[in-house]
């Protein structure tokens, strides 16, 4: 194996090399980065969720991650087909990506009590 020298000790594989490794370090943490969903925490408690209302822009993922502090609930997001049981003292996660725009509503599907049928909140996707 030659290794080239020059005149002020300068080894120009080692160099290239670690300046490889460095951007392909940097774009694959970015690339990791960019892959990891947004989590967004929400609170199903009597009779409403918190936050009621969910942004996400469209394409971008995200975990949805409930919780319920007094009694079962349910999480139903129709237009997406997604929906979940949230059981208190649990945390209850859903990956989520968004692939139309618009505003949506979801509910909750559990009877939970008197309150229940005006449980529900809204998705905004940009």
């Amino acid at each position: 194996m030659n290794v080239e020298i020059d005149n002020k000790g300068f080894d120009r594989r080692a160099f290239v090399g670690a300046a490889g490794g460095l951007v392909l370090g940097a774009v694959t943490g970015w690339t990791l980065a960019a892959s990891a969903p947004r989590v967004i925490e929400v609170v199903a408690k009597k009779f409403e969720f918190a936050p009621g209302e969910i942004r996400v822009a469209r394409g971008e993922a995200v975990m949805l991650q409930f919780t319920a502090p007094e009694v079962p609930m349910g999480f139903n997001l129709a237009d997406f087909n997604l929906r979940a049981d949230i059981v208190p003292g649990k945390v209850t996660a859903l990956p989520f990506t968004a692939d139309k725009a618009g505003t949506f509503t979801f509910l909750c599907d559990v009877f939970c009590g008197s309150g229940h049928e005006d449980m529900s909140g809204t998705l905004v996707v940009t």
